[in-house]
C-alpha cells in the first residue's frame, strides 16, 4: 500500500508526487494519457505563463535552471543581479483583459519585503517543458507513474482510500485528483463544484493564414470579441461571446473557425489550413472544499476558469507546494489533521480571488452598446500607477497572504530571498524541502531549538546582506514566513510557532 496516490500526471500532480517523495512518502501516479508529450503540450498551443511566485517556488527546488533551458529562456532575463542588496523593479506586468499594462508604472515602493533573487519575474514556458522537468524529478525520486490508467472508481473506509484505474485496484492512505477541470476524482467522492456558467467560448489554433497583414500581433478587443497573435508561428486566439454553447458540441472544421474569426475582426481574412486547433469556456468554478476524508483536491480539479491572464498552472503549482510538505507530515505522524485542513483555508481563499479576477476580465470584454466606455474607464484606471501596482500584485504570485495569526507584516507571505554574507542564499537552503530557520544574530538559543525538529527544520546563521530590521525568521517548506523575529531572538515563541506547523519536537 502507498501513501498517497496522485490522479494525474500533469505539472500539479507531477510536482506535487515530488514534494511528497522529497519527504520520504511513497508516491503512485496515474496518469489517463498513455504518452507523457502530446500535440496540445508543445509549442505554439502548450504555450503558457509561469509568474514571479511560480519562478521562486522552481528556483527553491533547485529546478530554474532546468526548467528555463528546457523553455528557451535566457536565465538573466529571469533573475536580478546577483550583487544587488535591494529588489530591481520588475520588468513585465501581466495585461488585463487584453489591455496591455507597461511595468514602468508599477509603484516600486508599494512592493515592500521584496530582496533580489534569481527567480525575480515570471517567463513563458510551455506544458510539454514543465512536463519533461517535473518528470524527470518525480522519476529520480523514485515516484511510480502508471499511463493509461484512468481513476473510474474511488472508495474510502476512514483508514484508506482504494482508486480503479487501468482495470486493477490501487489501495493508499491518501488520495489526490490532480485530474484537470473535469475531475474523476472530484465527482467519484462527491465533492461540491459551484460557481458561474461561461459567457463565450474560447479558441487556441495552430493556423496558416493567406493574409496575415489583416492581423496583427498581440491583444485586440472588437465589437464582436476578441482576438490574439502571438509572435509564435501559426498561434491565434479568439473568444466569441456565445455564452459558451459551441465549446465541445461540434468538430474544430477549418470553416467554423474562419467563420468566427471573421465575425470577430470584420475582415475577410482566409484561413488555408488548420494544424491542430482546441476550444475552452471562461465557466468559473471552485470546490467548495479541498478535503473530504482522504480524497483531497489540487489544481484544476479544485478550480477552473478561464486562461485570461495565465494564471491557471500558477494557481496549481501553489496549491500544490502548499499541500505537499503538509500530507507529508500527515503521513509521518508529524502533524494531527489540524495542519492539512489549513491547506483548504489558505488556498480556497486565493483560488477565489483568481476566479473573480478572470471573472472581472470578462465582464469588461463582453461585447455591447455599453462596452467601450466601460473599457475605456478600465483602461484608464489601470493604467494609473495604483492600478498598474495593483494589477502587479494580483497577479504576480509573490504578494499572496495567509493569515497566520500575526500582525508581523511578513509573516504569512512568501520570504524575500535573504543572501547571507558568505553568499549563501535562502533558496539554496529550500531544495531538500525542509523548513528553515534563519538566525541573523549567529548561533545561540534559536540553534540549540532547532535541534528538536532535525530532520524537519533546517537550521542557518549569520549575517545577511539586507535583514530587512529581522533578528531571525522561520521559513515553512512552501517558503511562507512562519514567525519574524524583530529583536532578539524569543526561544519560547520560536518553538511554540515551530511545534505549530512542524509537530512535535524530538526528545
Amino acid at each position: 500500500m502507498r501513501d498517497v496516490i496522485i490522479a494525474g500526471g500533469g505539472p500539479v500532480g507531477l510536482f506535487l508526487a515530488g514534494e511528497l517523495a522529497l519527504s520520504g512518502c511513497s508516491v503512485l501516479v496515474l496518469e489517463r494519457d498513455e504518452e507523457h508529450s502530446a500535440p496540445l503540450k508543445a509549442l505554439p498551443l502548450g504555450l503558457r505563463g509561469l509568474n514571479a511566485g511560480s519562478a521562486e517556488t522552481f528556483y527553491r527546488r533547485g529546478l530554474l535552471a532546468a526548467l528555463t533551458k528546457a523553455s528557451g529562456v535566457d536565465e538573466k532575463n529571469v533573475g536580478a543581479d546577483p550583487e544587488a542588496v535591494r529588489a530591481p523593479a520588475p520588468r513585465d506586468v501581466s495585461h488585463f483583459a487584453g489591455m496591455m499594462l507597461d511595468a514602468a508604472d508599477i509603484d516600486v515602493a508599494a512592493l515592500p519585503d521584496r530582496l533580489p533573487s534569481p527567480a525575480m519575474e515570471g517567463f513563458l514556458t510551455s506544458l510539454e517543458a514543465v512536463g519533461s522537468v517535473l518528470s524527470e524529478r518525480a522519476a529520480a525520486l523514485g515516484v511510480e507513474i502508471v499511463r493509461g490508467a484512468p481513476v473510474t472508481a474511488v472508495a474510502q473506509d476512514g483508514r484508506t482510500v482504494t482508486a480503479s484505474a487501468g482495470g486493477k485496484e490501487f489501495r493508499a492512505r491518501w488520495l489526490v485528483g490532480c485530474d484537470g477541470g473535469r475531475s474523476t476524482v472530484r465527482t467519484l467522492a462527491g465533492f461540491d463544484f459551484v460557481g458561474t456558467e461561461p459567457l463565450f467560448t474560447g479558441y487556441i489554433a495552430n493556423v496558416a493564414l493567406a493574409d496575415p497583414e489583416q492581423l496583427p500581433f498581440g491583444f485586440h478587443l472588437t465589437p464582436n470579441g476578441m482576438y490574439l497573435r502571438a509572435p509564435l508561428e501559426g498561434y491565434l486566439g479568439m473568444m466569441d461571446f456565445d455564452g459558451g454553447t459551441f465549446d465541445r458540441s461540434g468538430p474544430l472544421t477549418r470553416e467554423h473557425l474562419q467563420s468566427v474569426l471573421r465575425r470577430i475582426t470584420d475582415t475577410d481574412v482566409t484561413l488555408t489550413d488548420v494544424h491542430l486547433a482546441s476550444s475552452f469556456t471562461d465557466r468559473a468554478m471552485q470546490a467548495t472544499t479541498y478535503r473530504k476524508g482522504r480524497v483531497l483536491l489540487a489544481g484544476d480539479a479544485a478550480h477552473l476558469h478561464s486562461p485570461l491572464g495565465g494564471q491557471g498552472l500558477n494557481l496549481g503549482i501553489g496549491d500544490a507546494v502548499n499541500l505537499g510538505w503538509k500530507l507529508a507530515a500527515t503521513v509521518h505522524g508529524h502533524a494531527s489533521d489540524d495542519l492539512l485542513d489549513t491547506y483548504t483555508s489558505e488556498r480556497h481563499p486565493v483560488g477565489a480571488s483568481v476566479l473573480d479576477w478572470s471573472r472581472a476580465q470578462v465582464a469588461t470584454m463582453k461585447p455591447g452598446s455599453h462596452a467601450p466606455a466601460l473599457r475605456q474607464l478600465v483602461l484608464d484606471l489601470m493604467r494609473t500607477a495604483d492600478g498598474t501596482t495593483h494589477a502587479y500584485r494580483r497577479t504576480s504570485g509573490l504578494f499572496h497572504h495567509y493569515d497566520l495569526g500575526s500582525e508581523q507584516p511578513l509573516v504569512g507571505r512568501t520570504a524575500p530571498d535573504f543572501r547571507f554574507e558568505d553568499g549563501a542564499r535562502l533558496g539554496d537552503l529550500m531544495h531538500e524541502g525542509q523548513g528553515v530557520v534563519l538566525d541573523f544574530a549567529g548561533p545561540g538559543e534559536l540553534q540549540a531549538a532547532a535541534k528538536g525538529w532535525q530532520g524537519r527544520i533546517r537550521y542557518a546563521s549569520g549575517p545577511v546582506r539586507n535583514d530587512l530590521g529581522l533578528a531571525a525568521v522561520l521559513i515553512r517548506p512552501d517558503g511562507v514566513v512562519a514567525w519574524a523575529g524583530e529583536h532578539t531572538p524569543d526561544r519560547a515563541t520560536f518553538e511554540q510557532v515551530a511545534a505549530r506547523w512542524f509537530g512535535s519536537p524530538e526528545q
